[in-house]
């Protein structure tokens, strides 16, 4: 079952969501980025701490239905590869 990204993801919900990603790791093979329509670079922070966790874990992560917005800040930032964007 993917983990599902909500709407918003800002620095108001951006700790909480780390967190409930991290105790959830099973699930972070998947994350769903369907609903995701409000968000700045601090997605980013999310999905990279993420990324890092499934590391260790000997996994990796994808990321589907990503919006287009989140493919242009990956490429700003340079992390394209390392989420697989």
């Amino acid at each position: 079952m993917p983990f599902s990204l909500p709407r918003t993801v800002n620095q108001v919900n951006a700790l909480q969501l780390q967190k409930e990603g991290l105790l959830n790791v099973a699930n972070l093979s998947t994350v769903d980025c369907s609903s995701l329509a409000d968000f700045d670079s601090t997605v980013l922070t999310i999905l990279l701490a993420w990324q890092k966790k499934l590391q260790i874990e000997g996994q990796s992560i994808s990321i589907e239905h990503a919006p287009e917005k989140l493919k242009v800040l990956a490429g700003v930032y340079g992390v394209s590869a390392l989420l697989g964007l």
